[in-house]
């Protein structure tokens, strides 16, 4: 049984999610996902950037401009998102 799927019942009743257990439930599978978009897309992203020769480690360099990048992508995550929860509506 997936996560949205109500429980069975055997005895003839019936029993429904609530609205506010399905919203919660809805809104952890969905920061689940763009938590995993987010960290694709930084992995991506900086390693294109950062890694100039894949190797068994990373250099110095390579290191820092990795730490800078991921550093970027959140800040500017955060910016984004107070832009789009203060938006009037």
């Amino acid at each position: 049984m997936d996560s949205f799927s109500s429980p069975s019942v055997g005895s003839g009743g019936s029993s429904q999610i609530s609205t506010e257990d399905f919203m919660d439930q809805f809104k952890n599978q969905l920061a689940q996902a763009y938590a995993q978009e987010f960290l694709e897309t930084v992995r991506e992203k900086c390693f294109e950037k950062c890694i100039t020769k894949p190797g068994s480690s990373l250099s110095g360099g390579e290191s820092s401009c990795i730490s800078r990048c991921v550093d970027r992508y959140i800040e500017a995550t955060g910016i984004v998102s107070k832009a789009l929860f203060n938006a009037p509506r």
